[in-house]
């Protein structure tokens, strides 16, 4: 999907396994504000996480949807770091390699210092292939210390497909 000038990138960091641009086991996905309360990845599967043949494996799912519920909460506040306090997932399809898929999650409501959020990942034809609620807890200050962000390399990256299909 190409990026619009509604998309706002979200940054990666170094190592994390969904976004870290520096881990070489890592997915590398990149994550985009669309400017309406959406948080949005576009995502190839390669081979390497492949479940049964043909297929991403469940715990990769997982991953891909965790990381976008709490991505949620950095709509207008990149650094507005939260941990999944529950994490509910339920799979509707067999999730196909090699495919382009979607991420999308949205927050559903606030109160205090947690949300709860929803998040979807759709096959090419858009219709949900797993869908997943999360109770969010905002995460300790400690991450937020400059020096801490710095060693995470936390910042918007230049987007890197690897050979995967990202927004760009």
């Amino acid at each position: 999907m190409p990026q619009s000038a509604a998309l706002i990138k979200q940054p990666n960091s170094q190592h994390c396994f969904v976004c870290g641009v520096k881990n070489p086991y890592g997915l590398n996905l990149n994550f985009y504000d669309d400017g309406n309360g959406e948080v949005t990845s576009n995502y190839t599967v390669p081979d390497r996480y492949q479940g049964y043949p043909g297929r991403v494996h469940g715990g990769i799912v997982a991953s891909m949807l965790d990381e976008v519920l709490g991505r949620t909460l950095m709509i207008g506040d990149p650094n507005h770091f939260s941990v999944s306090a529950k994490l509910t997932i339920r799979y509707r399809k067999p999730i196909p390699l090699n495919t382009p898929l979607r991420l999308v999650g949205r927050i559903i409501r606030r109160r205090g210092n947690s949300a709860v959020a929803k998040a979807e990942l759709r096959l090419p034809d858009e219709s949900v292939a797993a869908e997943a609620e999360a109770i969010l807890m905002e995460a300790s200050d400690f991450i937020l210390d400059e020096e801490n962000l710095d060693r995470l390399g936390w910042k918007v990256q230049p987007d890197n497909s690897a050979g995967r299909e990202s927004e760009k």
